[in-house]
């Protein structure tokens, strides 16, 4: 793998980490504490970009703030609208359809080759995540619009990350993100003031609010932001099913939960696909 590739799989691995935070944080709004993750996200990664004499990466064009604001935020406002509208299962297995697109949409909008293989890897990846995320999962047709604000997670978020490679967004300097991460912490602010009540965080709260902002909030849209650009979009996409895998088993070390045959035979089929996606040429 390329070095930008892994600086991909570096965001995914911190993003394993987000569901142990994020119960740690348990108590504190959603939009809030989305909020409160980007706003250190970004005020740690604008000092990184002063600190090196890189400000002036922040200026850019409106497409490319659009871009950057959209998906990050985009991404996270539907999530937050699918859960509130469907049963929670149910929309986090349509969410991860992210990874899949990824992989699908590398071929028209990155020109990029798929092959048996890759496909065979990203689809072994989506069962494994289909067996662990949404084992008994129904679709009720009174949570449509909860289902749909979930696709439109998963299509914002794989659209946001392959175009991050195209022309002409793939310009734009890593270092941009972190004015991105600003920009989507007023928009989280905003909503949160009009739909949710402020919860103080006590210290167990403020220190899982930190370190969601250092990494899974934070430094992990910069390394994926490198991943996507310069990275293979293809096998980052398939690698991405590992998220909820590791999500789960953080987890189960932490005692949130118990180890089953279920977490097994996605691990392995999660495994299997990288393993396949990865030997393609």
């Amino acid at each position: 793998m390329s070095p930008a590739t892994i600086a991909g799989c570096g965001a995914l691995a911190l993003w394993a980490f987000l569901a142990l935070l994020s119960r740690m944080a348990a108590g504190i709004p959603p939009l809030q504490i989305t909020a409160m993750g980007f706003a250190v996200g970004g005020v740690v990664g604008l000092a990184v970009v002063a600190a090196t004499g890189r400000l002036a990466a922040l200026r850019q064009p409106p497409l490319a703030w659009l871009h950057g604001v959209g998906g990050l935020f985009g991404y996270h406002a539907l999530y937050f609208i699918a859960l509130a509208l469907a049963p929670a299962v149910e929309a986090n297995l349509i969410n991860y359809l992210w990874p899949l697109l990824i992989v699908l949409l590398s071929a028209p909008l990155r020109g990029l080759t798929l092959g048996p293989a890759r496909l065979t890897g990203v689809g072994l990846g989506f069962a494994g995540c289909a067996i662990l995320v949404g084992t008994g999962a129904s679709f009720p047709p009174e949570a449509l619009p909860g289902f749909l604000a979930a696709l439109g997670c998963a299509i914002t978020w794989a659209v946001y990350s392959v175009t991050a490679g195209t022309r002409p967004l793939a310009g734009v300097p890593t270092e941009a993100v972190a004015g991105f991460c600003l920009a989507t912490a007023a928009c989280a602010l905003l909503a949160h003031l009009a739909f949710e009540t402020t919860v103080v965080p006590d210290t167990r709260q403020w220190i899982a609010v930190l370190l969601l902002g250092l990494g899974p909030v934070g430094a992990a849209f910069f390394l994926w932001d490198v991943g996507m650009k310069r990275g293979d979009p293809r096998l980052l996409g398939t690698l991405a099913y590992a998220v909820p895998v590791a999500s789960t088993v953080l987890l189960i070390l932490a005692g949130e939960g118990t180890l089953s045959f279920r977490v097994l035979l996605a691990t392995l089929m999660v495994a299997g696909g990288g393993f396949v996606a990865a030997r393609a040429r």
